[in-house]
């Protein structure tokens, strides 16, 4: 299994979820973040923005999922065509082991 990481732009969590449902993943964690990327926040006059909110969604998949969850997420989370700065992020890692807590069953 696969966790699948995804901080994104808070306008465009909307059609992420709906995207990843579409496609039939609707299991997400959903939660505020806030922070920076490589931009370094944004300055609007002689006041910078350093901690930007964003949202980050969590996804457990199969394998042979990843890269279609992955290029879902993208394609619904970028601004434009080719994307732009502060769309966000993706990270995946290996699941080791999952329980569901209220049978104590370990998922496969």
């Amino acid at each position: 299994m696969i966790m699948v990481r995804a901080i994104v732009r808070p306008e465009k969590v909307d059609a992420v979820l709906a995207a990843l449902m579409e496609a039939g993943f609707p299991s997400v964690t959903k939660f505020d973040v806030f922070g920076r990327g490589k931009q370094r926040g944004v300055k609007i006059g002689e006041v910078t923005y350093d901690e930007l909110p964003k949202e980050m969604l969590l996804s457990v998949v199969k394998d042979e999922d990843k890269d279609f969850v992955v290029e879902t997420i993208m394609k619904a989370a970028r601004t434009e065509s080719k994307g732009a700065f502060g769309d966000g992020k993706i990270f995946v890692s290996p699941v080791d082991e999952a329980y569901t807590v209220s049978s104590g069953v370990k998922e496969l």
